[in-house]
């Protein structure tokens, strides 16, 4: 069974809610990253999303943008990264679940891609400019190595979610807002019927992503969702503790993992 199905089949049993941060892998350096994911899965993440740094992440907002840049600048490639994945997978089970543009797969060859990704360890992908309708090939290279394709579905989705929906394996990542990724201030107060329509098409467990900032509006979503995804709101955590000459990459350390455990206690409230 693939790590994703366990994980979210054991938080079912234990009536509990999966927290899933997004990594922008390689922010600031390799080495962080594999101390912060690590940290992150001892501090409660249940499944942890490493973002691969491109140069034009159309679907996300400045603090990604900015962490993608960093990456880049210090000479983050995929190989470097599958590496990373390898040596994490020597200390930790925790699903690991990749998020990438398609434009660095397409140039590294789809089947090619595939094989190391699975190789390295990887249990599922999330390619937020790969539309289900051009995915099929894709797809089935990634289920023959195991690994779950994660489709994403945003509140225009509604003509498409059943077609999304039958072509998922995993969990849904559950869009909760228009425009790109970025923390923010806000109650989603349309979440609960976007979730009941997606619900209505699927037993796959679904996740919110995008905007979710505050320990109070995660709590808020895991009255509704199976899972919470945090991305922008941990990077600032991170960039907090760099500036041009110096990275305090203890206190980097510390404050992420604060910030996570305080989360995943609000969940469990």
């Amino acid at each position: 069974m693939n790590r994703i199905d366990q994980t979210f089949k054991k938080l079912a049993s234990q009536n509990k809610k999966a927290l899933i941060p997004y990594v922008s892998v390689g922010d600031p350096n390799l080495e962080f990253t594999e101390r912060l994911v690590l940290k992150l899965a001892e501090e409660g993440a249940d499944l942890i999303e490493l973002g691969i740094p491109y140069s034009d992440p159309v679907a996300d907002g400045p603090t990604i943008q900015k962490a993608s840049a960093r990456a880049l600048s210090g000479g983050v490639t995929l190989e470097k990264i599958f590496s990373l994945i390898l040596r994490l997978r020597e200390k930790t089970q925790i699903p690991l679940i990749i998020m990438s543009y398609f434009n660095p797969i397409y140039v590294k060859g789809m089947e090619n891609f595939t094989k190391k990704a699975s190789a390295s360890g990887i249990d599922g992908i999330i390619i937020p400019d790969l539309p289900v309708e051009e995915a099929g090939i894709f797809n089935e290279l990634a289920k023959e190595q195991g690994i779950y394709l994660i489709n994403l579905i945003a509140p225009t989705s509604n003509k498409r979610i059943k077609k999304i929906v039958q072509n998922s394996k995993g969990f849904i990542y559950c869009v909760s807002s228009l425009g790109v990724t970025g923390a923010r201030a806000g109650n989603f107060n349309n979440l609960e019927t976007f979730l009941q329509n997606i619900r209505a098409e699927t037993d796959l467990p679904l996740a919110v992503g995008f905007g979710v900032s505050t320990s109070e509006q995660a709590k808020n979503i895991a009255q509704y969702a199976e899972g919470v995804i945090i991305g922008s709101a941990l990077i600032n955590q991170i960039e907090k503790n760099i500036d041009q000459n110096y990275f305090n990459q203890e206190k980097a350390l510390s404050d992420a993992s604060s910030f996570i455990r305080d989360l995943k206690g609000a969940m469990s409230i």
